[in-house]
């Protein structure tokens, strides 16, 4: 394999907004090439890059999807990525396998703040990129107005190497201003005419290269006096000092077009051929070894020992599990065993797999630079390290996004809830932005996701590759139960009935402890009042009553209870009949020591725009917040609070809402407190309307 075969292939990312044409370019990308023998359109459920049946239901991406195509002898491997909030954790892993992006913009320049983050993660991962005006044959379409936003928004220095002709329904092709020609297209073929340019075309292209060169010689010393010594630079120069540019992510070149009507897109791929890398000519992947952590690092090179990052995991009920792969060093053989540096353990690869779209063919190899896929790997999961075990090292991780949204699980079914259970770890397993468990206090299976339309769609791949149909409802806030005050009572336990009866008699103390202590249990017993093989049975009847709660069936904590004195039969007395004697003196300690309701209390991070900050803190205080502190982050103004957990349970979609969508969050649990009067009597108030439901259900 030589350096000049690993140079002709270039692997990108299509990524931008939800909206904004990525997959109908991507679909173009593949039938100018000849990837495909029809152009697709996702809005008719005819592309090949938006398969899965929620993306047709919804016409919208909500996975990453890949191909590959070939251009003038250079082999490109495409991943189209989603641009809506709910589903971007799935375009950053898909960011850290490729070499560079293709960031498509909407025509309108209405830079969303999706298009913010993944540009912001584009520049944080050092990725070169191009950017292409998609949908220029709509209406009210404006390339002038997406430069702007481009350069505004993004600060990501734009200059143009093709511009429209013609402009919403009558564009008819572009201006190419590296070659100052005309292309105009016909049909949707995506072949060009090539004509020389006149008039306003041409005053248009030589206004468009002077500001190419101006700006591409800024970026060279060397060529910006050469440059202002001749008034203009040579096309080699020019070229040249650009793919420097974009290398360096100095410059961002904007070519433009439609990908409905295929117009504009051969340009494009000659950019991602001529500007975007090859593996080779990007910086070595930092890894470490595992097990000294010493720093590593692996370049593309074919030669070198075995490494490869799976970015992603795509579950199958019938195929099984399919894991995707960037191959960062040497290459990836079928029939190969690798070393999982993440896991400590072996793997056996089948036959490597292509990725064309839905469809897999075959490879035999891949290089460093491919994504290529495997199935049915027994340990390996997404963020995983697959090496060389004579030559180990391991990448950093996938990112694993704090969810912002829960929902209870409720199978449909009776009986579903492991079959329910065992799918979503699945699924888990398929989405890094998913998080599963089950609540030691409810018992309630709770999914946790990045939007409510993230869950939802998890819901619908539910029912469809497992069969399994749920309900989703608001998880049960995590209520405790404890006392202010000190008190003692008798609990006496008496049955007499033919034969042998039963007897329990204790007297017990309630006081309480700081909150987080727990529950602490003392015998204070003296002289005998109670055998000693009954205050075992004195300490469970008292543990078993703590978790039945008194107020609302929520379980008590924080307290300290001590039996002192007490009674027995040298017959009747029993192991149960001080269970029950001690649960009934602790209902009758618990009335007098002033019970209460304690919530759980989250300490919330928010992170918003200067100009939606007093709007934040607003809606934090009408949620019962308390406001700790506010620094100044980035671009950001970041909140940090706490507040009651009850109060943000779908805090999600209204700070959406208040900040335009461009504030977000992350809450972890603080701690418990004592809940106001007013929440303690509706938790009171809906536990006992529940339990009068149960009751009537079971009549």
């Amino acid at each position: 394999m030589s350096v000049e075969e690993i140079g002709r292939l270039r692997s990108i990312a299509i990524a931008g907004q939800g909206g904004s044409g990525k997959t109908q370019l991507a679909e173009a990308m593949l039938f100018t090439a000849g990837a495909i023998t029809r152009l697709g359109r996702p809005d008719d459920g005819t592309a090949v890059m938006d398969f899965e049946p929620e993306e047709n239901h919804r016409l919208t991406s909500i996975s990453s999807a890949f191909h590959h195509l070939n251009w003038k002898k250079n082999e490109i491997i495409i991943g189209d990525t989603p641009g809506y909030s709910s589903f971007l954790i799935d375009s950053f892993n898909t960011l850290r396998a490729v070499d560079s992006v293709i960031f498509v913009v909407s025509p309108g320049g209405d830079l969303k703040v999706e298009s913010e983050k993944i540009f912001q993660r584009v520049q944080a991962l050092g990725l070169p990129r191009i950017a292409f005006v998609s949908r220029l044959d709509k209406e009210r379409a404006s390339f002038e107005t997406a430069m702007a936003g481009l350069e505004k928004a993004l600060e990501a220095k734009p200059v143009a190497l093709t511009l429209p002709i013609g402009a919403e329904n009558a564009l008819s092709g572009v201006i190419d201003v590296l070659a100052m020609k005309a292309l105009t297209y016909g049909d949707t073929n995506g072949k060009a005419v090539e004509a020389e340019l006149s008039g306003e075309l041409k005053s248009l292209a030589e206004k468009a290269r002077t500001a190419l060169c101006e700006a591409v010689a800024e970026t060279d010393d060397a060529l910006l006096e050469k440059y202002l010594e001749q008034g203009a630079l040579e096309d080699e120069d020019l070229r040249r000092a650009l793919h420097a540019a974009v290398l360096a992510g100095t410059l961002t070149p904007v070519l433009c077009g439609s990908g409905a009507k295929n117009i504009g897109v051969g340009p494009l791929l000659d950019a991602v051929v001529s500007l975007l890398p090859a593996p080779n000519e990007r910086a070595a992947v930092s890894g470490a070894h595992p097990t000294t952590g010493n720093p590593e690092e692996r370049r593309a090179d074919p030669d070198a020992p075995f490494s490869a990052f799976v970015f992603k995991t795509v579950i199958d009920p019938f195929a099984g599990k399919l894991s995707i792969f960037r191959v960062i060093s040497g290459r990836a053989v079928s029939d190969a065993t690798v070393y999982n540096s993440s896991r400590e353990s072996r793997e056996r690869f089948g036959q490597l797999l292509r990725l064309e779209g839905k469809k897999q063919s075959p490879l035999a190899v891949a290089i460093p630079g491919e994504i290529a896929a495997v199935a049915k790997l027994k340990d390996t999961s997404s963020g995983d390290t697959l090496c060389d075990e004579k030559a180990p090292v391991m990448f950093e991780p996938l990112e694993r996004p704090t969810p912002v949204i829960s929902f209870a699980i409720q199978p449909r079914t009776k009986g579903d809830e492991e079959k329910a259970s065992a799918a979503l770890q699945k699924l888990v397993d398929e989405d890094t932005a998913l998080e599963m468990h089950r609540d030691p206090q409810t018992s309630e299976i709770i999914l946790s996701g990045t939007g409510q339309l993230h869950i939802e769609v998890t819901v619908e791949k539910l029912k469809r590759k497992f069969n399994v149909d749920v309900d989703l409802h608001s998880p049960k806030v995590p209520y405790k139960e404890a006392i202010k005050g000190r008190a003692e009572a008798q609990g006496k336990y008496k049955r007499q009935s033919g034969g042998r009866g039963q007897y329990g008699d204790c007297w017990l103390r309630v006081e309480p402890l700081p909150r987080g202590k727990g529950f602490e249990f003392v015998d204070a017993v003296v002289g005998g009042a109670i055998p000693r093989q009954f205050i075992p049975s004195v300490e469970k009847g008292v543990r078993n009553t703590l978790t039945e709660g008194f107020l609302a069936g929520y379980p008590l904590v924080d307290l300290k209870v001590t039996v002192y004195e007490g009674s027995y039969h040298e017959v009747d007395s029993s192991d149960m009949a001080f269970q029950i004697a001690a649960s009934m003196g602790l209902k009758a300690a618990l009335e007098k020591a002033k019970p209460i309701i304690l919530e759980p209390v989250m300490a919330v991070e928010v992170s918003c725009p200067a100009e939606n900050m007093g709007d934040v803190i607003g809606d934090l205080n009408s949620r019962r917040g308390r406001v700790q502190g506010m620094e100044v982050r980035g671009h950001s103004e970041v909140i940090k609070a706490q507040v009651p957990m009850a109060e943000i349970l779908k805090y999600a979609p209204d700070l959406r809402s208040l900040t335009s969508g461009r504030g977000s969050f992350e809450a972890q649990f603080s701690h418990y407190e004592e809940a106001p009067a007013p929440v303690a009597e509706k938790v009171i108030k809906e536990a006992h309307a529940a339990r009068e439901a149960a009751k009537a259900a079971h009549a």
